[in-house]
């Protein structure tokens, strides 16, 4: 099974809008297809996971963004403030995806892993198309961004397929270089 689609997926959308020869900037990605498809993959990885049983324990608990979405606190952030909340959550999600490979897996389980960890770096890729700000951790650990733990590879994906079907998903709806053309 071809894990890495989701990069295939976005290198094509990126490839499409450029023209050999010419320097220019990258097209913004504000179709919520590419998402879903990145969600999909997740999920596809979530169901791996529940059916992997003692393959999928981990000795320690890991830490994840909440994902929980209060819309009456998401709709007073500005658009920065929702792409830290993002940037930081998914920084987070792929410190905790990438820390399993630590653990003595299964080789279909070490696949899911690295299709999960390309999948976020496409999805930075996608946020950087639409001018989101990147999030680069700084020394201080306690940065606004909710956390919670997880005790299994299985609630790990559950979380990351709610933080993609949530958060994500809001900060690229209503990126506002999507909205520019509609003006």
């Amino acid at each position: 099974m071809f894990h890495s689609s989701g990069l295939f997926v976005l290198l094509l959308m990126v490839l499409e809008g450029t023209h050999p020869g010419l320097s220019s900037p990258l097209r913004p990605i504000c179709d919520l297809r590419v998402l879903d498809h990145f969600t999909k993959e997740a999920w596809d990885a979530e169901a791996a996971m529940k059916a992997c049983n003692d393959d999928c324990t981990i000795a320690t608990n890991l830490t994840v963004p909440l994902t929980r979405v209060d819309f009456e606190v998401w709709e007073a952030m500005n658009i920065l403030e929702q792409a830290q909340e993002v940037q930081s959550g998914l920084y987070v999600l792929n410190e905790a995806i990438s820390s399993l490979k630590a653990y003595n897996q299964t080789d279909e389980i070490h696949s899911h892993i690295d299709s999960s960890v390309s999948n976020i770096a496409s999805i930075r890729q996608v946020l950087r198309s639409l001018s989101i700000p990147e999030y680069v951790p700084s020394s201080s650990e306690d940065e606004g961004t909710e956390m919670q733990k997880v005790s299994s590879i299985s609630e790990l994906f559950q979380v990351h397929i709610n933080f993609l079907r949530g958060k994500v998903r809001l900060l690229i709806a209503n990126a506002p270089v999507c909205h520019q053309s509609a003006s």
